[in-house]
C-alpha cells in the first residue's frame, strides 16, 4: 500500500455545517452556524461521481453537521444531480426523523445510519443546544424508521470502556433493531480536546467482551469484530498481504463551500499556520477527479504519507491498520508524520489484541 488512489470508494458531502445537538465530544467547529451547500457544489461533484459509478458500486455519504438540518427540499436538490446508480447514505442523530423523512429516505433510496451511544445513561454527552438530554428524541426517530421498515445502521461512541460496557452495548443494539453497528472509542480531535488515554488492559478487555457478546448472538454486522477476524484468518492462511488496498483511499470530504479535504473528514473547517486550510482545491474551480489526481502533492498529505511509511517500518500492527488516520495524528501530535497515537492504541492495537485474547480464552482444548 503506497500513495493515494485517484478514484475513491465514496465521497463525503456536507450539506450544512449546522447541527441541532451540541454533543460534548463532537469535533465539528461550526456546528452552530447554518452554512448550506449550494446546488452548484453538488453538480460539480456529480460530474466526477457519475462517471465513477458507471464503473462499479459508488456511494455518497451525507454528513454534517446534522444533514437533515438542511431540510428535505434542499437535500433533494443536492441529490438530484447524481446518477441513479449512486448509492446515498446519511449519518444522522435521528432527532429530526419522522414519517415525512422516512418517506424521503424510501423515495430516494437513502441508507440511514443513526448516531446513538447505547442505553439512556450512556448518552449523557448527547444534548440539545439548550443542554437538555436528546435521548428520547433519538429513540423516537429510530421508532419511525422501524415503523416504516427501513433498515438502518448505528454508530456508538464509547467514552468509558469499563467492565460490562461492551455486553450492555451489544444487547442494547440487538434490541434497537440495527443491522450494522460501528463502535468508536472517543477520539481527541477537532474542537474536542478531552483526553482519550485509557488503561491498556481495560480497553483490551472491552474489545474481548464485545467479541464474546457478538458470538453469543451474531445477528448484527459488527465492524470492529468482523475486520479483525478477517485479518486473523488471512494471517493464518498466509494471505494477509493481500487484504490492504495497493493505495490509500483518499476519502474526499466536500465541504459546504466546495472545498475538498482528503483522508480525514475531521480536518474540514480547520486551518493551521503551516498547512493552511488542509484543502486540496475547490470543486467550483477544479473538477473533483482532477483534484484527487494531484492531492498527494498537498504539503500536509505528503507529510502524512511519510508517517505511513514510518509506521510500516516500525509497527507490527501495520498490516492490520494500514498506518492510521491523518486527523488523529494532527490533533494528538500537532503534525502528520508521527506514528503511534492514542487512537491507534485504543481502536487498532487493543482491538486486535482483544479479539485474539477472546480467541485464546475460548479455543477448543486439545484432544
Amino acid at each position: 500500500m503506497s500513495g493515494l488512489a485517484v478514484i475513491p470508494s465514496y465521497v463525503v458531502m456536507q450539506p450544512t455545517t449546522l447541527c441541532n445537538l451540541d454533543c460534548a465530544y463532537c469535533y465539528l467547529p461550526f456546528r452552530a452556524a447554518d452554512r448550506r451547500m449550494p446546488v452548484a457544489v453538488a453538480e460539480a461533484v456529480a460530474a466526477s461521481v457519475n462517471r465513477w459509478a458507471r464503473s462499479g458500486r459508488f456511494s455518497v455519504v451525507w454528513h454534517g453537521g446534522e444533514p437533515l438540518a438542511a431540510g428535505r427540499e434542499h437535500l433533494a436538490a443536492l441529490m438530484a444531480p447524481f446518477a441513479p446508480e449512486v448509492e446515498h447514505h446519511v449519518q444522522t442523530n435521528a432527532t429530526l426523523v419522522d414519517d415525512a423523512w422516512c418517506a424521503f429516505f424510501a423515495e430516494h433510496r437513502v441508507r440511514v445510519s443513526v448516531s446513538v451511544d447505547g442505553p439512556r445513561e450512556r448518552n449523557d454527552d448527547r444534548v440539545t443546544r439548550g443542554g437538555l438530554p436528546a435521548y428520547d428524541r433519538i429513540v423516537r426517530g429510530v421508532e419511525a424508521l422501524r415503523r416504516h421498515d427501513l433498515p438502518f445502521s448505528a454508530l456508538a461512541v464509547v467514552s468509558r470502556p469499563g467492565p460490562g460496557c461492551a455486553t450492555e452495548l451489544y444487547d442494547y443494539f440487538l434490541d434497537l433493531g440495527c443491522d450494522v453497528l460501528g463502535v468508536n472509542i472517543e477520539e481527541t480531535e477537532g474542537v474536542n480536546t478531552r483526553g482519550n488515554a485509557h488503561d491498556a488492559a481495560a480497553v483490551t478487555a472491552f474489545w474481548a467482551e464485545l467479541v464474546a457478546a457478538w458470538r453469543r448472538a451474531p445477528r448484527i454486522h459488527l465492524r470492529e469484530v468482523e475486520w479483525p477476524l478477517r485479518y486473523a484468518a488471512a494471517v493464518l492462511n498466509g494471505t494477509a498481504g493481500e487484504l490492504l488496498p495497493r493505495q490509500l483511499d483518499p476519502i474526499p470530504t466536500v465541504g459546504h463551500d466546495g472545498s475538498v479535504v482528503v483522508l480525514s473528514p475531521e480536518l474540514a473547517g480547520f486551518s493551521d499556520p503551516r498547512y493552511g486550510d488542509f484543502s486540496s482545491g475547490s470543486v467550483l474551480v477544479t473538477p473533483l477527479a482532477e483534484i484527487l489526481t494531484g492531492a498527494a502533492g498537498t504539503p500536509w498529505v505528503g507529510e502524512f504519507l511519510s508517517g505511513v511509511e514510518a509506521c510500516r517500518s516500525s509497527c507490527p500492527y501495520f498490516g492490520f491498520c494500514g498506518g492510521g488516520h491523518a486527523a488523529n495524528r494532527y490533533f494528538e501530535q500537532g503534525r502528520f508524520d508521527g506514528t503511534e497515537t492514542e487512537h491507534c492504541r485504543n481502536s487498532k492495537i487493543r482491538l486486535l489484541e482483544g479479539v485474539l485474547e477472546h480467541a485464546r480464552d475460548h479455543e477448543s482444548p486439545a484432544a
